[in-house]
């Protein structure tokens, strides 16, 4: 059939459909594939971790949802074009399978009910006549397994092997059999494994709920004097808005008017409230504490930092990590594979060995329940969700499963200097002064209209550490390329700049020339940059400023060694003393200074050749780095470039969260590690029954309920974890 699939190359965006029901990976795996072969379906995509289906505007929805009821699940509301226009459908009489709060609750009033009659035919067993205990099995199994039942018998009609397809023959043969009470056990406890998969990921799904909560749905604009509260969906650059105290900052933007202390913890992760004042920036989702705030908005909601964040954690939802396409394919054929191994095992020992057939059926159908793949394909998306959610509630925004997985496998790391393991911002470390009576106010005066770094640090030292007034007499500046300023002040000339400015002072004082000499050596030995202050017979004074290192740097760096780092790089393009100075007291394990942003990327791909390398920056001045790197971890406080640009973005303006990421990550591959090992072992013990023949049925449901109970408690663990602070 042509299914004219060249159709979803048409500008047409997708549109978004939630799904109800879906009840487990692999099951949504195979709609998912059935719905991609209807017309306009090959780029559709149903989502189990976020309930949503993902597929083009042409498609038909009436046969996707048929193929959705064939599994119990069904759409609750089409939205077409917009967002308001939507409809329900009816429910499917046969669906007994959501996973939502009232889905959930329903299964445990039908298995409570279950498990009492259960209980009583072992009480009753001498007491009623055997037709009236058969009869309370069926109503067990009826209550427990009804909704498995059809849906594996629709899938023997269309010859698709699954879990349920397992569950509806192991089921059916126990029945045959006459095995009643060990078939009425299988349906109960297939049962409550349902419902133990659909809670696990239930709370994932909740606590992407709970983040996305952090969206504001409304505003109060200010327009002609009046508020008029309106949709944030309807704001426009330039609106000005109004925010009163505890009211949620609707988008990003500046403030107009009003001071007030702000919970930026939706985006940073940091609880503590940050004092704004007009002219501050505010992002959109953080809480206005204290005043009244009047805002005057940056950015369309939907460009805003909080929108940009939601809609990244949910697209990571939705991508495959390597282990977890492994597990989708070993799935696909491990399930047909079960069925192959199970019919060999009733039909091999009678037919070569003279065996008892009862015996092997027996056996055979205690395979298929031991065969079924609920916990092995639930080893990875719940660890992965529940880590990637409890990330981005702690201000670290991971674009994918992905991501998460290759950041617990780093071994080394490398770091841009400049604004990521320092400040960023050059201060005066020291100085050496030989004129006190001029050396500030001439510095001061010739620097305070630059808007060089350097030229602001000295004035901001000027002002802040001595207190000193800067002469507000006018000069004659001018730029001296490569070497400094020139400015006469007085009717003095003046030069400011690096040591070669040094060469307009012509003097015969010898002494103090080479005290002037030996200060610049000595400076220069401490990695700092100088700025020298000479008129045309003396030098006045030196200033050395230096970038200083970040608060934070030293514990990080021993933090990450910690971690199980191996190496920690600092890369930079700073001169070899600069760079020395900052190595040794950030901690790091080695350094390489004078580089261009070429050069950088050529170190990342030679320490990638021998090593699993991240690059962390504030994705503004080393995007090739970044992406040159196996993994990009940028700190940008939401910057438009950091999202872009990096892997992972740090929400804060500073690196204190990233030990903490690490050790996460590794704390998920390490779960989906004992997941998988756990699922396996289980199954492989249970198998290795068979050749003794001791595997029953009791036996086969306790180890896959057990493998799935486990594999969903510890996937669960990751959102029990403490936030950082």
């Amino acid at each position: 059939m042509n299914n004219n699939n060249n159709h979803n190359n048409s500008e047409s965006p997708n549109v978004e459909y939630p799904v109800e029901g879906l009840s487990c990976a692999n099951c949504t795996r195979e709609m998912q594939e059935a719905i991609q072969k209807l017309e306009y379906g090959s780029d559709a995509r149903l989502s189990y971790v976020n309930s949503k289906l993902t597929i083009h505007p042409n498609a038909d929805i009436s046969h996707v949802d048929r193929i959705l009821k064939g599994d119990g699940a069904r759409i609750i509301h089409i939205k077409e074009h917009s967002l308001d226009d939507h409809h329900e459908h009816p429910a499917d009489p046969h669906h007994g399978h959501s996973h939502d709060a009232e889905g959930n609750q329903l299964i445990k009033w039908l298995l409570g009910i279950a498990v009492v009659i259960y209980l009583l035919t072992f009480v009753l067993k001498n007491v009623l006549p055997e037709p009236l205990l058969i009869a309370m099995y069926m109503i067990v199994i009826a209550l427990s397994g009804y909704s498995t039942f059809w849906r594996g018998l629709n899938n023997l009609i269309h010859l698709k092997f699954n879990m349920d397809t397992l569950m509806t023959v192991a089921l059916t043969g126990a029945v045959v059999i006459g095995e009643w009470k060990e078939a009425t056990l299988v349906a109960i406890l297939f049962g409550v494994n349902e419902l133990l998969e659909g809670y696990g990921m239930d709370r994932a799904r909740k606590s992407i709920k709970a983040l996305l909560a952090n969206a504001p749905k409304e505003a109060a604009l200010l327009s002609n004097g009046n508020v008029v509260h309106v949709p944030i969906s309807s704001l426009r650059v330039g609106d000005l808005v109004r925010v009163r105290a505890g009211e949620k900052i609707p988008s990003d933007g500046i403030i107009n008017d009003g001071n007030s202390s702000v919970n930026e913890a939706a985006i940073t992760g940091e609880s503590i409230p940050v004092t704004k004042k007009p002219g501050d920036y505010v992002y959109g989702g953080s809480v206005n504490t204290d005043g009244l705030l009047d805002i005057r908005i940056e950015k369309a909601y939907e460009e805003s930092s909080l929108a940009k964040i939601m809609h990244l954690v949910q697209e990571a939802q939705d991508s495959k990590t390597p282990t977890e396409l492994f597990i989708d394919k070993f799935a696909k054929y491990y399930t047909p594979a079960i069925m192959i191994v199970a019919i060999l095992v009733i039909l091999i020992p009678p037919l070569l060995l003279g065996q008892p057939w009862m015996k092997w059926v027996y056996q055979g159908l205690a395979i298929l329940i031991v065969g079924c793949p609920c916990s092995l394909v639930l080893s990875s998306p719940i660890a992965l969700v529940s880590g990637m959610t409890r990330s981005a509630r702690n201000g670290i925004l991971i674009k994918g499963g992905v991501h998460l997985e290759q950041l617990g496998k780093m071994q080394v790391l490398a770091f841009d200097k400049t604004g990521t393991l320092t400040q960023g911002v050059p201060s005066v470390m020291e100085e050496a002064i030989y004129d006190p009576e001029r050396f500030y106010d001439v510095a001061g005066t010739l620097e305070q209209s630059s808007l060089h770094p350097l030229a602001k640090a000295i004035v901001r030292h000027i002002y802040h550490q001595h207190e000193s007034p800067i002469s507000p007499e006018s000069t004659q500046l001018t730029t001296l390329p490569g070497l400094g300023i020139q400015g006469e002040i007085g009717g003095r000339t003046y030069w400011m700049g690096s040591e070669d400015i040094i060469t307009h002072v012509a003097t015969t004082d010898s002494e103090q020339m080479n005290m002037v000499n030996h200060d610049i050596l000595r400076l220069k030995e401490q990695g700092l940059t100088l700025v020298i202050t000479v008129d045309e017979t003396h030098v006045l004074g030196i200033f050395g400023l230096a970038d200083t290192i970040r608060p934070e740097t030293k514990d990080v760096i021993r933090q990450l060694h910690q971690a199980g780092i191996t190496q920690t790089v600092m890369l930079t393009g700073d001169h070899e003393q600069s760079a020395q100075m900052i190595a040794t007291e950030a901690g790091v394990s080695s350094y390489y200074a004078g580089l261009l942003p070429e050069q950088k990327v050529d170190h990342i791909k030679r320490l990638s050749s021998q090593w699993k390398v991240a690059m962390v920056g504030d994705g503004i001045n080393d995007a090739p780095a970044l992406a040159t790197a196996q993994l990009g971890i940028a700190m940008g406080k939401g910057t438009d470039s950091a999202m872009e640009t990096a892997d992972i973005v740090l929400m804060q303006d500073h690196l204190g969260k990233l030990p903490s990421a690490i050790h996460m990550a590794r704390q998920v591959n390490r779960i989906i590690g004992w997941n998988i090992g756990i699922s396996l072992s289980l199954k492989a013990i249970a198998l290795l029954l068979t050749i003794p023949g001791w595997l029953t049925l009791w036996i086969a449901i306790l180890s896959d309920m057990g493998a799935t109970i486990i594999v969903t408690l510890l996937g669960m663990t990751i959102l029990l974890g403490k936030d950082q602070s």
